[in-house]
């Protein structure tokens, strides 16, 4: 008899959101108790994509020296948790920039990542009236309506999973409760997205910065995540005191240190 794909889903690709949507059953003795081995670091922009610019630095080289420093953190502090990097040069990997905001976020899922974080500058349009004056944190998860790409997603590593490969025809008719199974995982992964986010909004608060909430908004690098994701905006790059502070050691450091203590207290309610 044909193993329903389903079942490696379960057991393999997203186990964090396995137990939660399935939190009543007890786990067995030889289960092994969920934890998060990797995380994945995405610095925004790269190469030909500059992004947002201030007085004198780009988006891109700053997102760069804090995912590294993250990074580097992450791993001083969680021993048992491998951190992937997106890029760790001044680098593209698409010449469509949608291609390569799908290419990172490909990276991540063909890693069965149990976290993604993308770091971002924030900044106000160059012709906007209070362009310098606009300061604040804000972090992202996908809005509802990405929802249904991340659909397709979650089927199509359904479908990669070796021992479970399914041909076009089974992949084309996954049976209902699949589909509802599907749908319960990425409801689940949308939640546990918004508590990181909260969590990292917490700690920037407790920091003394200006708090732009934790925002749903339909972002092209979190729409295909399989994993609970988020793009955080460490500042306003067009806002020259925020400039000084991201670009900073003392800044960075201190985004760092803000992003860490959230992962620890997310890893701490998550990991069974």
């Amino acid at each position: 008899m044909k193993k329903n794909p389903l079942i490696g889903y379960i057991s393999a690709l997203i186990p964090l959101a396995f137990l939660l949507v399935f939190t009543s059953f007890k786990a067995s003795a030889d289960d092994k108790p969920y934890r998060i081995k990797t995380i994945v670091i995405d610095a925004g922009h790269g190469g030909k994509y500059t992004g947002a610019t201030g007085r004198y630095s780009k988006e891109k080289d700053v997102t760069l020296q804090v995912a590294m420093k993250l990074g580097k953190a992450i791993e001083e502090n969680m021993k048992d948790v491998t951190v992937m990097y997106t890029r760790t040069r001044d680098m593209h990997f698409e010449e469509s920039n949608s291609k390569d905001l799908k290419k990172r976020i490909d990276m991540a899922n063909e890693a069965k990542a149990d976290l993604w974080i993308s770091v971002h500058c924030n900044s106000m349009g160059s012709n906007t009236k209070n362009r310098t004056s606009v300061r604040g944190v804000e972090t992202f998860v996908a809005g509802f309506a990405r929802l249904n790409e991340q659909d397709a997603a979650i089927k199509e590593y359904m479908a990669m999973e070796e021992e479970y490969k399914l041909d076009e025809k089974d992949a084309a008719a996954i049976d209902p409760a699949t589909e509802i199974f599907v749908s319960l995982v990425k409801n689940t992964l949308r939640e546990q997205s918004i508590k990181l986010a909260t969590f990292i909004q917490n700690e920037y608060i407790a920091s003394g910065r200006v708090n732009r909430g934790v925002q749903e908004l339909s972002l092209a690098v979190l729409r295909t995540a399989t994993m609970p994701a988020v793009l955080t905006e460490i500042g306003f790059i067009s806002n020259p005191t925020e400039e000084d502070y991201i670009n900073s050691p003392e800044g960075q450091a201190e985004i760092v240190s803000n992003i860490v203590n959230a992962i620890k207290t997310y890893k701490r309610q998550v990991e069974l």
